[in-house]
């Protein structure tokens, strides 16, 4: 334990952090004076985050409220750092005026996301969860499904998450695009990847997978007119940001068939209401925001997070800087 972390407090709120690998925490409780964990099994609304902050010097941060009425009670808080990648949730003019460092961990849960991702494409594709509701209810239905191969995958984004998709779907005999504003011309070479303009791309996939992030521009980007430019019958998935879509105007594309299908991992509204029809919708596949939830993924989340906070307390450059 050194000088600096000696009388610091750290909080803990992400409800996965250290229970894949426990010396995280036992670590982490060596290191500092003391840590308090969220209990709440769930992320922190503003106001509970506004009661606990006071008088931490670090801060390993969920999906919790992080805006300006919170970190108006920060009194001693010196960095934020994000135990995943966006940073959407937090309010970075806020913390940029209070001197707040903020950092994140990209990469550390693109594999587990990509994964997810295929799940997904291939539950939509084969129709299985239909399938094992069926068999379990002792039915045994003759059901046609649809193949990968011919398809084309298209991936709107194309950052280390879409680039771990594209890796292991070049076994899928499938066509695979993509774009994404700065053209990473050679990646996609070498994954067989065909860069396109986001129009072409909208209505040549057969199965559209999400990868923005949320900014001003692409909340609500998925809409009404974005989604009677996609191939009639093609399946859109989201493992993204669910304020992406327009829920609406999605539920409307599914009543009238022009999607064959969708599959969702994240909701505009987290956890999503009982009687959001997405929900109980034949066609609609829903998870809830588990593409992150490995052991892979929260471990190395849980240590760039952690290496970055106690480096910025003890006035060093952390790593994966935002802020």
């Amino acid at each position: 334990m050194t000088e600096e972390l000696k009388s610091c407090k750290i909080l803990v709120t992400p409800t996965s952090y250290g229970k894949n690998d426990p010396t995280l925490r036992t670590k982490l409780e060596a290191e500092v004076g003391g840590v308090i964990y969220n209990t709440t099994g769930r992320p922190l609304k503003s106001e509970e985050l506004r009661e606990l902050i006071p008088g931490c010097d670090g801060y390993i941060a969920g999906l919790d409220a992080i805006d300006r009425n919170a970190l108006e009670a920060a009194d001693k808080l010196k960095v934020i750092a994000r135990y995943g990648v966006g940073v959407d949730n937090v309010d970075m003019e806020a913390a940029k005026e209070k001197g707040i460092v903020v950092t994140n961990t990209p990469g550390a849960n693109s594999v587990s996301v990509a994964e997810l991702t295929i799940g997904l494409m291939l539950s939509l594709a084969r129709r299985i969860p239909e399938a094992v509701q069926q068999a379990k209810a002792g039915e045994w239905p003759r059901m046609t499904g649809i193949s990968f191969e011919g398809k084309v995958v298209g991936l709107l984004g194309f950052g280390s998450i879409a680039k771990e998709i594209a890796r292991r779907l070049n076994g899928f005999a499938c066509t695979i695009i993509a774009y994404h504003p700065s053209y990473d011309v050679a990646t996609a070479q070498s994954l067989g990847v065909q860069l396109r303009p986001e129009n072409e791309l909208i209505a040549e996939a057969d199965f559209l997978s999400l990868h923005l992030p949320l900014k001003p521009e692409t909340r609500g980007k998925v809409d009404a007119e974005f989604l009677s430019r996609m191939k009639p019958g093609a399946f859109l998935i989201n493992t993204s940001r669910g304020e992406l879509i327009d829920e609406e105007a999605l539920l409307e594309a599914l009543q009238s068939g022009k999607l064959q299908g969708v599959a969702l991992d994240t909701f505009a509204q987290q956890p999503p209401s009982a009687d959001n029809p997405l929900l109980v919708h034949p066609r609609v596949i829903a998870t809830p925001h588990m593409g992150a939830h490995t052991d892979g993924a929260t471990n190395a989340m849980g240590w760039i997070a952690l290496k970055d906070c106690l480096s910025v307390i003890r006035g060093e450059q952390p790593v994966y800087r935002m802020v």
